[in-house]
Order: C-alpha cells, then structure tokens, then sequence
C-alpha cells in the first residue's frame, strides 16, 4: 500500500495503486468498510484488466489512520479524498463509490468539478435517514457505541452470516463508524440527491438485483442518471458477485 499524508495533522490515507493506462479509476468504500478488502477482486476482473485503479480506505477504516479529532461526516471524508486526489489525479477520474462512499463520491465530484469523466455509484445514499445498519449505529450516543455498542455489532454480523462486513467492522475506528453513521441519518446540505441531479458527467447507479425492486430504478433514468443492474448480488456486490460489479463498471465506463 501507499501513504498520503493528509495537511493539517489530519493523519494519513493508506490506498493501493494498481498501475495501469488511461483515466484512474477511484474506489470509495462503504461504512464499516475498506477498499483494500472490497475491491481487489474486482479490480482483478479481465472486465478492467489494464486500466490504472486507486483502492482508497477512507480515515477511520482498513488500513487508514483514525485521529480522534476528525469529523467523520461525509463532507469531512469528501474534502480528504479532494486533497488526495489533487496529487494522484490532478488532470482527469473516474469516480466510483458505494454506499456512504457514493455519499462522499457525490460531494468529492461536486468539489473535483470537470476533472471527473464518469461518476459511478453502488446503492449510494442519497437522502437522510440512513440505512439499517448506520440507523442502528446512530440510534446509539458515541460514547456507549464505543464502550459496547461496536463489539456486539460486531458479534451480531458475524453470527448473520455477514463475516466480511464483521471483519471489516470489526478494524474500523468505532468512532469513525458512529460519526460516519450519524451523518448518515442527518443527510447533507445540499442534499445529495440535489448535487447528483445537478452534475453534467456521465453518471450510472448500480443496484444489486437482490435489492430490487426500488423506485429509483425507474424515477433515475428519467432524470437524466443511467442505471445497471448486477445480477446474484444484493447490496454487498463486491462480495456476492465481483465480477458482475466490474462488468457493470466497464460498461458505464465505456
């Protein structure tokens, strides 16, 4: 892995940089999770075979240092993955993100302006309320999350049947967890839906087919937004069905 160190003490994000040609593809992750543990079988597909790709772990998950004094909120998170990729990709992206990481992929391409070519998102969030994990995290005050709250959250994963997301989580600052989860639930100003449906790039949203039905399969399309659909795989396609994923990210590249 390497090592960007963040400006004002912020710590340091750890990201893989799979060298290849053309546009770098960007892969944020979800809450509780890393893109070190996502998407390396993804990025191994013969679908993106040859393309330069950037794995990021967001502050507070994977291999990502965990200051005590950072926010956490999507903005937060957006304006770090800015000041990173000013560096890797000052000239053009691709951006990809799921989940609370096509929140942060949102606000980052609304800060990164035309330097990005596509923005891809998986099941993002895009209004308040959260999902039924970040829900049940924020319902929870960051002090008794952090005493108990994340190890039995941890516990009840592993015994549901979620082993990869309880391993992820289980390395994942629980304060990070909890404040990413309460952004979650509060929703950002503008809201991200508004800042999608406001963009001009080529913009695709991936739904697992175990997800459907959802209404934005048929309301996005007519707003401009183009919609994939990978098949066996619910919300966690990384894990279900990885080479699904990278398929639909080539075509919504292409």
């Amino acid at each position: 892995m390497r090592s960007f160190t963040l400006s004002g003490d912020q710590g340091n994000l750890l990201y893989h940089n799979i060298p290849g040609v053309g546009v770098p593809l960007i892969f944020i992750h979800g809450l509780g999770c890393a893109s070190s543990c996502d998407y390396p079988r993804v990025a191994c597909d013969p679908a993106l075979a040859g393309r330069r790709m950037v794995l990021i772990d967001l502050l507070g998950f994977g291999f990502s240092d965990r200051p005590a004094g950072f926010g956490y909120t999507i903005d937060d998170h957006a304006r770090t993955l800015v000041e990173l990729l000013s560096e890797l990709a000052p000239e053009s992206l691709d951006l990809f993100g799921h989940s609370m990481g096509g929140s942060v992929a949102i606000v980052a391409a609304s800060l990164i302006g035309d330097r990005v070519r596509n923005l891809v998102l998986s099941e993002p969030n895009l209004d308040p309320g959260g999902g039924f994990y970040s829900r049940k995290v924020a319902a929870m005050n960051e002090r008794d999350y952090v005493a108990y709250g994340h190890e039995a959250l941890v516990r009840t994963s592993k015994s549901d049947g979620d082993g990869i997301w309880a391993a992820s989580l289980s390395v994942s600052a629980p304060h990070a967890v909890h404040r990413g989860a309460i952004s979650l639930v509060a929703g950002g100003k503008p809201a991200w839906r508004e800042l999608l449906l406001g963009m001009a790039m080529p913009r695709t949203v991936i739904f697992g087919e175990n997800s459907l039905p959802d209404e934005d399969t048929q309301r996005l399309p007519q707003q401009g937004i183009n919609i994939s659909v990978v098949p066996q795989a619910g919300h966690s396609m990384a894990w279900e069905n990885p080479a699904g994923l990278a398929n639909s990210l080539r075509e919504a590249l292409s």
